[in-house]
């Protein structure tokens, strides 16, 4: 994808080659997630984009800010790769920029933020933004700041709408509080799908093919995590840019107490048998099938695991691909 390729100067300048003196409508936010919220304000963009022969881009932030100015950040809901792969899907034409967050940036004016960087550099005609936007050295700009920025710069700048259910505004600390309390139901109410962990196979202690269990050990994880526990899930095989419905299976997250394992997130494939070390894998995570206990033993362990994949069968039973994934669960 070009966001591994160029910082956000080279892709817009890209950007204006491939169009030259075409305006931008520019959508600017976190998007952690990519939760009904977000697609909503995004869908709506890419709308008004069309209509009024504007490109429309996404213009988002790597790292987050508060990790480079050492406020602290919680594990994100969506690492980059799958926020810019959600976002590009709801749009052909829809063009991701992710500009390198530093704390050179951070130093920008709001006036300077606005001027060099949306207008000068984006071609912004038209910017989105959320209510409670801040840009600019201190955080010294806002959706005030900008709109009168706008009004000297020749930019429409507003607020995007929000959007809910009869639970409330859906958002990314909505989704955080149900998936801390194992609620995946609630989960997906929010993103519009299941919430999935990446990471890639590592070598694990191999236990689970003594028992005639084997699992797939997945390390590097980013993504915030539910409570301990065992999971219905569908695993996706990561290729690059390719994403492929693997198979179904079951997972454990958490500190395997009747082994004294220490933390582990690992995933028995059901149906599937192959050499998976170093692949990259997605883990959508589906029901949550109980608590992680402590056995007696190897064999009440073993036991448990059989139960475990009968009630992921049929937790799983209905489960098909999403046509929007291109191949792959969702």
């Amino acid at each position: 994808m070009l966001y591994t390729e160029w910082v956000v100067k080279r892709r817009a300048r890209t950007l204006k080659a491939e169009q030259p003196g075409r305006g931008s409508l520019v959508a600017i936010g976190n998007f952690d997630g990519v939760h009904l919220g977000h697609r909503a304000v995004i869908e709506a963009a890419l709308a008004e984009a069309h209509e009024s022969d504007l490109r429309p881009l996404v213009l988002t932030f790597d790292p987050h800010p508060a990790q480079v100015l050492g406020r602290g950040m919680r594990p994100p809901l969506t690492v980059l790769e799958r926020k810019v792969e959600l976002i590009e899907r709801l749009g052909a034409d829809l063009r991701v920029v992710v500009e390198p967050f530093t704390v050179e940036l951070s130093q920008l004016s709001p006036v300077q933020f606005a001027r060099d960087f949306v207008v000068h550099l984006l071609g912004a005609r038209v910017v989105i933004v959320g209510e409670n936007f801040r840009f600019g050295h201190e955080r010294g700009g806002d959706l005030a700041t900008l709109v009168a920025l706008g009004e000297e710069l020749g930019l429409t700048a507003r607020a995007s709408s929000l959007s809910g259910d009869s639970a409330g505004p859906y958002s990314s600390t909505r989704a955080r509080s149900a998936l801390a309390i194992g609620d995946l139901a609630g989960v997906a109410r929010v993103l519009g799908r299941p919430h999935s962990l990446s990471g890639t196979v590592v070598l694990g202690d191999q236990r689970g093919r003594t028992i005639g269990v084997p699992t797939a050990n997945l390390g590097g994880v980013a993504e915030a995590l539910p409570p301990h526990g065992v999971y219905a899930v569908l695993v996706d095989r990561v290729v690059g840019d390719v994403r492929t419905a693997l198979a179904k299976g079951v997972a454990n997250i958490g500190l395997r107490p009747t082994v004294s394992g220490g933390f582990s997130l690992e995933a028995h494939l059901l149906d599937f048998e192959g050499d998976l070390y170093g692949a990259g894998l997605r883990v959508h995570l589906i029901s949550r099938l109980r608590d992680e206990r402590k056995f007696t033993g190897l064999p009440e362990l073993k036991a448990q695991i059989s139960q475990d994949i009968a009630a992921a069968r049929a937790a799983l039973s209905a489960a098909r691909p999403d046509p929007l994934a291109l191949g792959a669960w969702s």
